[in-house]
């Protein structure tokens, strides 16, 4: 960026007083430092890109753009199919009283009826906005809360923050929230730093990611009786155990990110939930894992990125795959078809339109800088792609009016 130099020529004889030279000097530095790149995006800024959309139910989606760790600097975008206009950095714009901005790292995002729901790990609060505004409403304050879900007018929440035991390890909790008055009814204590989490039937279950004890990683997934919102008992799967996925024939895909060494990451099909349940691994046509580091599920098809990294090979494998969910089989392990799949650095967060069926793909490049987002028409090819916050991470779909 340049300064171009001030057509008023009135400016002239202030910048000739010496303290007029230093207040152009530190205009001049507060402009560059305004155009480096590695600092938040103007609330002001939008961009147009894609095309209009026909009218449809989805109107929008948010994206939440997961920051910097202590860097406060975590941020909410919009797109308008209507408009085919991006915006960046709405919440800041739309809610000006809010000193400190939206928040600290910015680990889940769901709509629930009306609200936006935001759940910021370094902040230690849930942050809830109107859908259709996103103006904020309120906030729920919860230590160190990871992921949502919801169930009967009931939000789920992840948390590390459960008790110390005596050997110095920390037991995680989910939390019960009221989605109407925002007060936390009760807590449940589960595994080790639980992570992802979602609702079949008349359970609850939770990711347990045992992060704060590598090497000895949790291992299991804990299963909540919503009735009396009780642990009943544990499901054993794979050690650092991340995201929970229940599709709609009432199984459960869950990822884990292995241990980075001889346990590599993997994806897993865990069927017969009322029962005895069925732990499976899900492998590529060449017989190997799945490594995942996030999915989303659209119809019978579970969508995967992962950037996954193994010290014993000292390189990091990338996967843009689609899974049958009817028939557990992996269909291609890239569904990027143009060869564009090279320009994404750090494949970080997916979504897939429900209607289209284009497929959102967040990159987060150098997790310092602002990302992107790559939209990919159904047949893997290229749309457009737009520059976000920093770690694009989380996108939910909106209907209605905005």
């Amino acid at each position: 960026m340049h300064i171009q130099s001030p057509t008023n020529t009135s400016y002239y004889p202030l910048l000739q007083r010496g303290w007029g030279r230093v207040f152009f000097f530190f205009f001049c530095i507060l402009l560059l430092q305004s155009c480096r790149q590695d600092i938040v995006i103007w609330p002001s800024e939008e961009e147009w890109v894609g095309e209009v959309l026909p009218h449809d139910s989805i109107r929008g989606f948010y994206l939440l753009n997961e920051g910097g760790y202590s860097n406060n600097n975590s941020s909410l975008d919009y797109y308008d199919y209507t408009t085919a206009k991006y915006t960046h950095n709405i919440y800041s714009a739309l809610n000006p009283s809010s000193v400190m901005g939206l928040g600290d790292v910015g680990n889940s995002l769901k709509i629930y009826g009306s609200r936006l729901w935001a759940v910021l790990n370094g902040s230690n609060k849930i942050e809830v906005m109107q859908a259709q505004t996103a103006r904020r409403i309120g906030q729920v304050d919860i230590a160190n809360p990871r992921h949502i879900c919801f169930h009967e007018g009931y939000a789920y929440i992840s948390s590390f923050a459960g008790p110390v035991l005596d050997d110095y390890t920390q037991l995680g909790m989910v939390v019960k929230v009221d989605t109407l008055t925002l007060e936390k009814v009760d807590t449940c204590l589960v595994g080790f730093q639980p992570e992802g989490l979602d609702v079949v039937a008349d359970k609850i279950y939770v990711a347990n990611s045992g992060g704060y004890m590598y090497p000895n990683y949790d291992n299991t997934l804990s299963v909540i009786s919503i009735a009396t919102f009780q642990e009943e008992h544990r499901i054993t799967v794979a050690p650092n155990l991340q995201r929970v996925l229940a599709d709609r024939y009432g199984n459960l895909w869950v990822s884990s990110l292995g241990n980075y060494y001889d346990q590599p990451s993997a994806l897993f099909h865990i069927s017969n939930l009322e029962a005895t349940p069925s732990v499976n691994t899900i492998l590529t046509p060449q017989g190997n894992t799945l490594a995942v580091g996030n999915m989303t599920l659209c119809g019978d098809s579970l969508y995967v990125v992962s950037n996954d990294f193994s010290y014993t090979m000292g390189q990091t494998s990338r996967n843009f795959a689609i899974v049958n969910t009817l028939t557990v089989a992996v269909l291609s392990t890239n569904f990027i078809t143009d060869g564009t799949e090279s320009s994404i650095l750090v494949p970080y967060g997916i979504a897939v339109h429900p209607t289209t069926g284009d497929i959102l793909i967040s990159d987060a490049r150098d997790y310092y800088n602002p990302g992107t987002l790559f939209c990919f028409s159904p047949l893997g090819i290229l749309r457009w792609k737009v520059h976000t916050g920093v770690n694009p991470a989380h996108i939910v779909f909106w209907e209605g009016e905005r």
